[in-house]
């Protein structure tokens, strides 16, 4: 694991991508390539950064897909032909570091109907969300990109939720996961082999050199902590807490009965949109 996040500089800014409330948009690089940016002065602001920085890491050294993530410094002199005056504003008030993540130009949004996972991929999925509290994996709005016909996991800006409440943290640390509403929850079947495989992975050590990837910038003037290193160390304590169990907060059996009514209507939702849309050539033939 690199001691630090790739940097690069904002070369171009494309074009804003309008999902969910944070606005990120599609930026040229220094490298040559192409991010889908977070920005620091967005709606969630730089907790959000931190939260994809230490979730999306974690998560691609447990072994699971994630785009690349890098910092992205920022001058907004660049998106001075946008019009849209909110994302002038945006642009902005986020000069400096932001994050990137790499674009993958031809993905799709994941449909839970139209490709099955397997379980041992899901329950490692559904596992890893419920460590880091990770709330937006639902299948409403899955989070998931389909690239190659290979899942990456994408957006973990509303994870570990704890650290919008600092000192109540620990003492929900072990707060049960609900994953009823999980778009995986269906394929999620062995949720007890996921936690045996990863749960010993997730050392001090791993840890430590996972938030330390965060920039100091991002978590610099945090109330209640002296220093950067401080919020680390609690970042740190939380997940070891959480990991020490006991470990009842990641569910042994899924309920996917709300992900399967959710799928099923959404299945007849479709088959009367294509109906609606594709005659029906066998009325009114002669037999």
């Amino acid at each position: 694991m690199p001691s630090a996040l790739p940097t690069v500089t904002a070369t171009r800014y494309v074009t804003p991508l309008r999902e969910g409330g944070s606005l990120p948009g599609l930026v040229e690089a220094s490298d040559l390539g192409t991010y889908v940016v977070k920005f620091r002065s967005a709606g969630q602001g730089r907790k959000a950064l931190v939260a994809e920085v230490i979730a999306g890491e974690l998560a691609r050294v447990l072994g699971l897909p994630v785009p690349v993530l890098a910092g992205v410094q920022l001058d907004p002199v660049i998106g001075a032909a946008e019009p849209d005056r909110e994302i002038q504003e945006l642009l902005k008030g986020s000069e400096g570091l932001n994050l990137g993540m790499d674009y993958l130009p031809g993905s799709l949004g994941y449909d839970p109907l139209a490709f099955p996972v397997e379980p041992e991929l899901a329950s490692r999925v559904l596992w890893f969300d419920a460590l880091v509290r990770n709330v937006d994996r639902s299948w409403r709005n899955p989070n998931l990109l389909l690239w190659h016909r290979k899942l990456y996991l994408i957006d973990h800006g509303a994870s570990l939720i704890f650290h919008h409440n600092w000192p109540g943290a620990l003492k929900g640390a072990l707060v049960p996961y609900d994953a009823g509403d999980h778009v995986l929850a269906a394929y999620a079947k062995d949720m007890p082999g996921a936690d045996a495989d990863l749960a010993p992975q997730v050392t001090g050590e791993l840890l430590r050199s996972v938030v330390a990837l965060v920039p100091d910038e991002w978590l610099t003037d945090e109330p209640g902590f002296a220093s950067a290193d401080e919020v680390r160390d609690a970042y740190v304590s939380y997940l070891l807490t959480r990991i020490a169990g006991p470990r009842d907060w990641f569910p042994q059996v899924v309920d996917s009965s709300a992900q399967e009514a959710a799928r099923a209507l959404k299945s007849s939702d479709l088959k009367a949109r294509l109906k609606a849309k594709h005659p029906n050539w066998t009325q009114g033939r002669v037999k």
